[in-house]
């Protein structure tokens, strides 16, 4: 068994794993108890299990637990708190961008690795950074919305 050293959510992690080809997403939540990263399709099309790695939007069902070793992974534990929440949740939370809540991480992280990326992001831009990001409740038009709160944009 190896072992693999991770800093997720600012924090130094070790996880042991029979195969460094083992899912990052089996290591945050069955090793360090972090479920925010849902496992929803497992082949890396819905994003549901988006975190971000070194600030980029990753897909953790696809990211071996041996590719993210040494670098710096953000869950939406990460983020904020319930008390105090990152302002892309903070965003959610006001528009209502939630029904069922299996594709909110998803959507979050994606969010945030945007925001990073491009502060001022168009509707167009939203929506091609979103993509990849599946919700069969139907919550994208408040999603949107969120998103151009959490910019600090009007929505369009």
């Amino acid at each position: 068994m190896a072992r693999y050293s991770l800093t997720v959510n600012g924090t130094p992690s070790s996880v042991e794993a029979w195969d460094g080809a083992m899912p990052l997403l089996y290591a945050l939540r069955n090793d360090l108890g972090l479920h925010a990263a849902k496992f929803g399709c497992g082949l890396g099309q819905c994003g549901a299990c988006t975190v971000l790695i070194d600030d980029q939007a990753a897909r953790s069902c696809r990211v071996s637990i041996a590719d993210a070793a040494g670098k710096r992974i953000t869950t939406g534990e990460g983020l904020g708190t319930p008390q105090q929440p990152h302002p892309v949740q903070a965003a959610f939370i006001a528009e209502q961008a939630a029904q069922c809540g299996y594709c909110t991480n998803g959507m979050v992280m994606s969010t945030v690795a945007l925001l990073k990326q491009n502060p001022k992001p168009s509707r167009e831009q939203t929506q091609a950074a979103l993509a990849g990001n599946l919700c069969r409740c139907g919550s994208h038009d408040r999603v949107l919305k969120a998103v151009a709160r959490a910019s600090g944009q009007r929505e369009a």
